[in-house]
Order: C-alpha cells, then structure tokens, then sequence
C-alpha cells in the first residue's frame, strides 16, 4: 500500500494550467470521428499498445490525483480514520456502538475536523468543499461515525448556517460546533418522505405572544429516521409549514429545543427510538412528534422568509414554488457527501477484493502442481475490473461535483443556474455513486468466497451500513427523476425547435464546459455499424469522440423522444396529464441515468488529460475505454434497436472488454493501490498479504515433497491409458 503520509500537499489554488477546461480552450478543436471516417482517415488509436509506450503505474503520482482538489486535508481526515479509537468494533450491542459513535464525534470536535465550513468569525474556515473532502473520508473508520458527524454538523448545523441569519450564528452555531448542543435534522415525516412539501406539521404564529406553535397533527406526522433524536439530541431544527394571518407559506424551518441538560423531553415532545437498524447502528435514529410546543418567534430560520411582530410574512423570494427549491438547495451538502462516502466505500471494497484475488490460488489449470491466482482467471477480472473502471469514473466525477459545490456555497459561482446545475449534478452522481457502492460491496463479498462473509473482513458491514444510502437524502429513483425533469425543462425552453444534434451540444456542454461537432450522430454510429472489418470497428469506438458521441447520442434521443411523448401535456386536463407523465416515468428515469453515467465519462476523460506519467496515462486510457465500452456493452439492447451498431459490431464491443480486462489485469493491484488506503483503513484480514503467506507456505511444502521423493504417487497416474 502506498504511504500516505509522503503525499504531496495541496496547492490552496487550483492550477489553470491543469484545468481540462481551459486547456481544452487553448488547443484547436479536434476533428470528430464522423468527420474522419467521411475524409476516409484512420482514427487516431489511444491504445497502449498502438502507441508503443511501455503500461506503468505511477502510484505515488497517480495516488496524488486520486486525493482530488482537497489533497490535505483528505489526507489529515485518514490520520484521523486511521486511529483505532475512532473504529468500528464489530459485535458491540447498539447501546455501545451509540455511546461510541457519540464519543467519537467528541474527539472529533477536539480535533478540529469539524468547524471547517463554518463562519472565521466563529473560528471556522469557511472551507465548504475541504469540509465536505473531510467529513467523507470517515467512512473508512465507521460508516456511523461519518453519518452522526453529518447530522451534527453537514444537517443540523449547516440548516443553522444556511438558512438562518446572523443572529442564529451567533446564538446557536457555536454550541452546535462544540458538540454543548447535539441536534437533530427534523424534515421527513412518516407520511411524507421525499415529497417534502407535503409535510404536516405545522409551525403557527401566535401574534400575542410572539411564538411559533409547533404541533403533529396526527400520526403520520411524525418526524421519522432522525439521527440524535432517540437519545443525544438537545435541540432539533424542525421543518413544518409556515402558518400567519391564516395563510400558508409553505415549509420552512424553526430551531426548537428537544431536551433539558438533564436528558429528559421538554414538556410537549415526544419521541421513540427507531431501535435496531440494517446498519448504521451508531446512531440513535428515532421519531419526534410536537403538541402545541411554543418558541419565540425570532427561532424562525429567516434567511428566505420571515414573520414581523404582527405576523406580517415577507421573503425575498415572492414565488412560494421557487422559494421552497431554494431553501432545499441550501441542503444539497449531504448528497455531494453521500457520493463521496459511496465512491470511498467502493474503493475500500476494491482493494481488499483485488488484493486478496491477487493472493489466493484456486485450481491446476495450467500447471501440474501450481495453482491458479484467482485474478489470473478471466471471470474474476470481469467481475472486478469493470467495477473498478467505474469506481475511477465515479471519484473523478465527484471530485467535479465538489468544486462545483465549493464554488456556489463559497459564492464565487452562485447564481440561480448555477445552483440549479450543482443540485441536478448532485443528484445524479450521488444516486449513481450509492447503487454502484452496493452492487460494487457485494460483488466483492463474492468474489472473496466464505472470507468476504467473515465480519472481520468488513464486506459485509460496509454493505449493510450503506444500504440506507440510496434512499438518504433522497431517494434514488426519485433525484433521477429531478435530474429528467430538468433536461426536459430545459429541452423545451431551448430545444423543442432544434434540429437533432441541438440537444446533444447542449448535453455534452452541461457534462464537460466543451462544445463538439454534434450533427451527425446518427450517421456516426450507422458508419461505424458498417465498418468492414471486426478490428477496424473496435479501433472506431474506443477512439475519444466516437464513445462521447454515441454516449451523448443516446441521452439526446432518450430526452427527444420523450419530450415528443409528453408535447401535448399542457393541453390536457390535470389528471389526463399526469397519467401521460406517468406512462414515461420509467423512461425518463433511464435517461436521466444515462445523462449521469455520460457526466462520469467526461470527468474520467478530462482526468485523463492531468496524467503527466505516460505509462500511466496509458493504464488509464485502457480503464477509461473499460468504462465508456462497458456502458456501450450494458446498453446494447438500445444500441441494436436503435440502429446505432449492428449485431456483429456489438459482438466486437464484448470482445475488446475482454481483451481490455487481460491488459488491465498485471495493473490491477497497483490501480487500488493507488486509492491511497493503508491496511489502518482496509482492516481486512484476507488482504493483510495474510492469504500470500498461507499460499506461500503451501507451495513451499508440497514442493519439498516433490523434491524429497516422499510425495505419494497420484491414483490416476497408475491407470493405464485407453488405446
């Protein structure tokens, strides 16, 4: 494993020169693969082996990239993750592993990991992307302990932060970054979980006295899935909807104290403890439930609407719809933190699934007397590596989304549109990032055989705690549907008129900041569909632009052909409409998958051109051509109908992964190695070289064996062979 302590440090700046964006400004737009193949000129080969440069990895250098724009401070986050007192213990009862969890948040506050995003005058450093960096890399040490730090201060103190004013800075955040009050996120109730606007908890005004009535009208009402609210938390902020002078204003959020110093529930509220949960036990989820609980009216977090002393309401948002989105995206932080956490835990699952299948030996194939090395076989490496060219995709993708983030909340790039992007892209990529962690976990489990069932090889538990993940902050299905709502959105305000390649200019510019040529796409993918030759396809599509093109080709037709589906909506009546809606759901949902899987292509291609080291640039190439080929192998069923690749091209896609996961394979260790993870992090017993060891020993015996002449005599040896 690579030491990471040796790392370089992060210039607080980042270099212009290493922006794929800029850079791609300075240098002559190249000239697209339909263009090529009509001039008739051969395309341009990125493979290695073409190239004739020699297939290394530099893993210091390369573990450097891999940090991201927060270089230090992830690296200051795996000291910390790295201690064992900050650590999962397996096999301690809830109570334990909450008093831990609890615990833990106290040395983090001791350790100043936590007042990063929060107000220089409060002692923070206003650092909302390095925060976010930090919080994630936690994950490593206990997926409980990342997720109560979130509650504490990413939820609970960033609501304060963002949409309160200054006078709830200071009177409530220093308390809140000291851990003196543990606080609750209190928004999703037992009847309204992703439709937060329809919540039913109410928040009405007594002019008399000047307070807030906060009350659970029934049941259904109550807040649900709250971190700190069954035991820890002192205070909560509170989503309910705003009531003055008999109208409502729609959801906003109020700060109200849950519990005395003492412990015990304040007169008025209730709460349950949600109990033992398929993972993320550390934590005290529970419910809250409020019976006509009076505040002053000034815990109104007023940033976006506020209520004079006569009850008077005034925002500077006049639109309710677009006031209540707004107040929402203030909260984006804990799905930017989610894909980080994801992308982490898949590459921990990674490094101790590859570095164990690179140890283990199973079965004489190829020899007399030695066995197989499990990577050596070609399934294995088709079960991994494509993981592993995705789980690249996703990193440099979120470390995309993270500038991106850091640069609307450090107000640098905070228009309205620019909001908007940052809460379309986070939507995206967090909901791609969790579903991939799972599937990527329990793929690893598998391939580690009866170790990866063990505990204390940490498959398991890291796909139990992120299980939740997928529906934390949102859930999957339902941000993809957000993500299509906006390409729809936009396609009709900019391109229900356009021609064809309109859209996927539009789609590629959202992914990358770069225009291309993008006319033409249909009859890009007919040439390459026929294309003489097996080999001369395969050259075709692992080119750069002809994999953009018809990545982005697919999402353009995708979001077209709905849009047409959906023309005559505002026509119809309101019930007709939605049933319309309805019958392309599952379409739109699609598609906005494939928008979020071209935005991991393009961030995994700009990456590419930050690679200095050839031979590792020549590595990342063949990974990068497993993940854009893998997409087109994942899709073929809508590639073949759509005529975009005939059946014996697409049969060459399969093909070249094949080959592309041979020449990946001598890489492999030193791709995850390069995560930077060291066997603190990993804890896994089965990639500890342990399994090396056992190997080793075995082969060494049954080598004296043969060498000494004692080795009994194999029964099929002395059966005599049929003529």
């Amino acid at each position: 494993m690579v030491d990471t302590a040796a790392r370089a440090k992060r210039d607080p700046k980042r270099d212009p020169k290493q922006d794929p964006k800029k850079a791609s400004q300075q240098t002559p737009r190249r000239r697209t693969t339909a263009q090529k193949v009509a001039a008739n000129e051969p395309p341009v080969s990125t493979d290695p082996i073409d190239a004739g440069v020699p297939a290394t990895v530099n893993v210091p250098a390369l573990s450097r990239q891999l940090l991201g724009s927060w270089p230090e401070v992830r690296l200051a986050a795996r000291e910390v993750a790295a201690r064992p007192e900050m650590q999962r213990i397996d096999g301690l009862s809830m109570q334990e592993h909450r008093e831990r969890a609890f615990g833990q948040l106290k040395l983090l506050v001791d350790n100043g990991q936590v007042h990063r995003a929060f107000p220089k005058s409060l002692g923070g450093e206003e650092d909302h992307g390095g925060n976010i960096a930090g919080f994630e890399e936690l994950v490593t040490a206990d997926p409980s302990l990342q997720i109560k730090s979130g509650v504490q201060w990413g939820l609970f103190g960033a609501a304060v932060l963002h949409l309160g004013t200054e006078r709830h800075h200071t009177a409530f955040l220093p308390a809140i970054m000291s851990l003196a009050v543990p606080g609750a996120f209190a928004m999703t109730e037992i009847g309204h979980g992703s439709d937060v606007a329809s919540i039913a908890t109410t928040a009405t005004y007594i002019p008399e006295t000047q307070e807030f009535e906060i009350h659970t009208p029934f049941r259904a009402a109550w807040k649900e899935y709250n971190g700190n609210a069954a035991v820890d938390g002192k205070a909560a902020v509170v989503f309910a909807q705003l009531i003055t002078q008999g109208v409502n204003h729609g959801v906003h959020a109020v700060y109200v104290p849950l519990r005395g110093d003492d412990g015990e529930l304040l007169p008025g509220v209730s709460s349950e403890d949600d109990g033992l949960k398929g993972g993320l036990n550390g934590i005290d989820n529970g419910r809250l439930a409020f019976e006509n609980v009076r505040v002053p009216r000034v815990n109104l977090l007023n940033r976006y609407g506020d209520v004079a002393e006569d009850g008077t309401y005034t925002s500077p948002i006049s639109s309710p719809g677009r006031r209540f989105f707004t107040m929402l995206g203030t909260l984006v932080q804990g799905r930017v933190s989610l894909d980080g956490a994801a992308v982490a835990a898949s590459k921990v699952g990674l490094a101790i699934a590859i570095t164990y299948g690179n140890q283990r030996r199973q079965f004489t194939a190829g020899s007399d007397t030695d066995e197989e090395v499990l990577l050596d076989y070609q399934r294995h490496q088709r079960r991994l590596l494509p993981r592993l060219a995705t789980t690249y995709a996703a990193g440099f993708a979120h470390d995309s989304l993270l500038v991106k983030f850091d640069e609307v909340f450090s107000n640098k790039a905070a228009t309205d549109d620019e909001r908007q992007d940052l809460e379309t892209l986070a939507a995206a990529l967090k909901s791609l990032s969790t579903w991939h962690a799972l599937d990527t976990l329990q793929e690893a489990r598998e391939a580690c055989g009866g170790a990866g069932f063990m505990a204390e090889n940490r498959l398991v538990g890291l796909r139990s705690d992120l299980d939740v993940y997928v529906t934390f902050e949102g859930d999957n299905n339902v941000l993809l549907q957000l993500v299509a709502k906006r390409l729809l959105t936009d396609y009709s305000r900019g391109f229900a008129k356009a021609d064809a390649g309109a859209l996927a200019r539009y789609v590629v510019k959202q992914a990358a900041g770069k225009a291309y040529h993008g006319s033409g796409l249909r009859g890009l993918a007919q040439t390459v569909a026929d294309f003489g030759s097996t080999a001369r396809s395969v050259d075709q599509l692992r080119e750069t632009n002809a994999q953009r093109e018809l990545l982005t080709d697919r999402v353009e037709t995708m979001i077209a052909d709905v849009a047409g589906r959906l023309r005559s909506a505002s026509k119809l009546p309101k019930q007709q409409a939605a049933d319309l809606f309805n019958s392309q759901q599952n379409e739109l949902i699609e598609a906005a998958r494939a928008h979020g899987e071209l935005l991991q292509w393009e961030a995994f291609t700009d990456a590419l051109e930050q690679v200095t080291d050839a031979g590792t640039r020549q590595v990342l190439v063949w990974l990068r051509d497993l993940f854009g080929l893998g997409l087109l192998e994942k899709h073929l069923a809508w590639y073949l109908i759509h005529g975009r690749l005939s059946p014996q091209r697409a049969q060459a896609v399969s093909a070249y992964i094949d080959r592309l996961v041979a020449r990946l394979r001598p890489h492999a260790q030193d791709l995850v190695d390069a995560f930077g993870y060291t066997q603190e992090h990993l804890r896994a017993p089965v990639a500890s070289g342990a399994e090396a060891e056992r190997q080793n020993e075995a082969r060494e015996y049954y080598r004296e064996e043969r060498a000494s002449g004692t080795a009994p005599v194999d029964e099929k040896t002395l059966k005599p062979k049929k003529k």
